[in-house]
C-alpha cells in the first residue's frame, strides 16, 4: 500500500520509496543487553529530569547504532513541544553534509505542557532514528515516511519494549 503523496513522486522517488516500503523489520542483534538503557530512559523522563534524560536518550541511541554498525546520531532534548496551525513537533531528524546526524526530541506536550507517556516518547525516539538508520543501515538516498517505515519503528519498539499491553474493554451493565 503507498499513502497518497507517492503519487507526485518522480518515478525515481517511487523506487526508493517502494524499496523502503519493503522493509519492515530492523534486527537488533542482541536487544536484550539494551533493557537497561530503555529503563533509564523511562525513569529519568518519569522523573522529569532532562539532563538525565537526554543522557539515557543518547546511550540508547547509541547502543542501537553501535548494534547495528552504524555511526551514530547525536541526541538534543528540548523542553516543550513547537506548535503551530499543523499540529505539535515531536521531533526532528537533521542530517547535513559533513556533521554529525542529530535527532531533536521534545519531553512535554505543547498544549497541556505534560510529560510525554514513556512508550509515545520512546516510539518518538525510535522513529527519528529509523529516519537515520534509513541513510546510514539501508543506505536508501531518501527516508520517507512508508508503511514499511512505521513496521521498522515498531520492530525496534517492540524489541526493546515489548509489544503494546493489551486494551481493556469498557463495558455497559450487565457486559453490555
Amino acid at each position: 500500500m503507498t499513502f497518497a503523496y507517492y503519487d507526485r513522486l518522480s518515478a525515481a522517488r517511487k523506487r526508493i520509496y517502494l524499496q523502503s516500503d519493503g522493509i519492515h523489520v530492523v534486527k537488533l542483534p542482541a536487544p536484550g543487553t539494551l533493557a537497561p538503557l530503555v529503563a533509564r530512559v523511562d525513569h529519568s523522563l518519569r522523573a522529569e529530569h532532562r539532563d538525565e534524560l537526554e543522557l539515557a536518550c543518547q546511550r540508547l541511541a547509541n547502543g542501537i547504532c553501535d548494534q547495528i554498525g552504524v555511526r551514530r546520531a547525536r541526541i538534543k532534548l528540548l523542553a516543550v513541544r513547537p506548535r503551530a496551525d499543523w499540529g505539535e513537533l515531536h521531533g526532528l531528524y537533521e542530517a547535513a553534509d559533513g556533521r554529525t546526524p542529530e535527532i531533536s526530541l521534545w519531553m512535554r506536550t505543547a498544549q497541556q505542557r505534560r510529560t510525554v507517556a514513556f512508550r509515545t516518547f520512546l516510539r518518538t525516539l525510535l522513529h527519528e532514528l529509523c529516519h537515520h538508520l534509513d541513510f546510514e543501515h539501508l543506505k536508501l538516498p531518501e527516508t520517507f515516511h512508508t508503511e514499511g517505515f512505521y513496521k521498522r519503528e515498531s520492530s525496534l519498539l517492540n524489541q526493546l519494549a515489548g509489544p503494546p499491553a493489551p486494551r481493556k474493554t469498557v463495558r455497559g451493565p450487565a457486559g453490555r
